[in-house]
């Protein structure tokens, strides 16, 4: 069956509203004591999968979906369909807060959330997270404090064990009131966490300097003429971009503290509003679906994600925590 592209701002399904023709002004008359009024009975709503009430599959944000994505997206809607039995449509959201709206108002079930997108989406309940995206081996990741050796600040993480050696408090608190590289203001790994971090141990810092990428927090760093310290993801000291010309940056640029793996990538979420058993059947078929090369081509050309693997809200815990911490407001964070 042919799926058809809905805007997720226009989508209605299966509503309808009662009508009430004007009539008029009865004669009044006598009515016998007891007798009943007539009650209407209220339409009932559907139930979510039917062809009357369809589960909205939400494509990756855009103003402008390609033909191509339209094309993956309904290649998706119709392997989950037909793995649970459930109607399944695509529909393409404007923007990620458009995608956050929809879910919060029952016009989206399923669909990819950055991190910023998902904490926000979970501020209401709204959504439960399926599955996590996987690069690189990991569905999260690290980010480390780096400054120049020459700075003579100490570094509290031990390279040979890959381990810190202390508490956060006790490591950087010799950044007090000294000035931090960032690399953009919604960087997870580059300002958003290390942020949350530092205001958790308490440490105070001057306004610090947006360089827009993460090689050029290092090579601000290597250079000691911008900032104090930086903030990066692991190990940003080994970038191509720096090998030409920072052939000496790793003993250069030193790690001072490190934040274990947990900024999460992309989720696959879905709708708190269906039932559990519903979400357990959207999240095998995802499963089965990226075993396909078609699935996974699909995948890959609707939402960037190449490997899955199941995953649960509370591991999201310590991310949601230094988020809160940084005291940013989540939706400037999010297009």
């Amino acid at each position: 069956m042919k799926k058809i592209l809905l805007v997720l701002s226009l989508a209605v399904f299966g509503c309808s509203l009662p009508v009430t023709l004007g009539t008029p002004t009865p004669i009044p008359t006598l009515t016998p004591a007891g007798t009943p009024s007539p009650i209407q009975t209220p339409l009932a709503t559907p139930e979510p999968g039917t062809e009357q009430n369809p589960l909205i599959l939400a494509l990756a944000p855009s103003t402008h979906p390609t033909d191509e994505t339209i094309a993956a997206g309904e290649l998706i809607a119709a392997f989950l369909e037909s793995r649970t039995g459930y109607r399944v449509v695509s529909v393409a959201s404007s923007s990620e807060q458009s995608l956050v709206e929809a879910f919060a108002k029952g016009n989206a079930h399923i669909g990819a959330l950055s991190p910023f997108a998902y904490l926000l989406a979970r501020e209401n309940d709204s959504v439960t997270a399926l599955l996590a995206s996987v690069r690189d081996g990991g569905a999260f990741y690290g980010a480390q404090i780096i400054a120049n050796r020459e700075k003579e600040f100490t570094s509290y993480y031990d390279e040979a064990r890959s381990e810190n050696t202390t508490d956060a408090a006790t490591a950087l608190n010799q950044f007090e009131e000294k000035k931090a590289c960032w690399s953009d203001e919604d960087s997870p790994s580059g300002y958003v966490v290390p942020f949350g971090l530092l205001n958790q141990a308490g440490v105070q810092i001057r306004s610090g300097a947006f360089l827009a990428g993460q090689p050029s927090v290092v090579r601000a760093v290597y250079a000691d003429d911008i900032c104090d310290f930086g903030a990066t993801y692991i190990d940003a000291r080994d970038s191509p971009a720096l090998e030409a010309d920072y052939g000496d940056v790793m003993d250069r640029v030193i790690v001072i503290w490190r934040i274990p793996n947990i900024i999460p990538y992309e989720n696959i979420s879905m709708a708190n509003s269906l039932p559990i058993e519903m979400r357990r059947m959207i999240q095998r078929a995802f499963i089965d679906l990226m075993l396909t090369s078609e699935g996974e081509a699909a995948m890959q050309a609707v939402y960037g994600m190449d490997e899955l693997q199941v995953v649960e809200d509370a591991a999201y815990a310590d991310f949601a925590s230094y988020v809160k911490s940084s005291r940013l407001d989540l939706l400037s964070l999010i297009k």
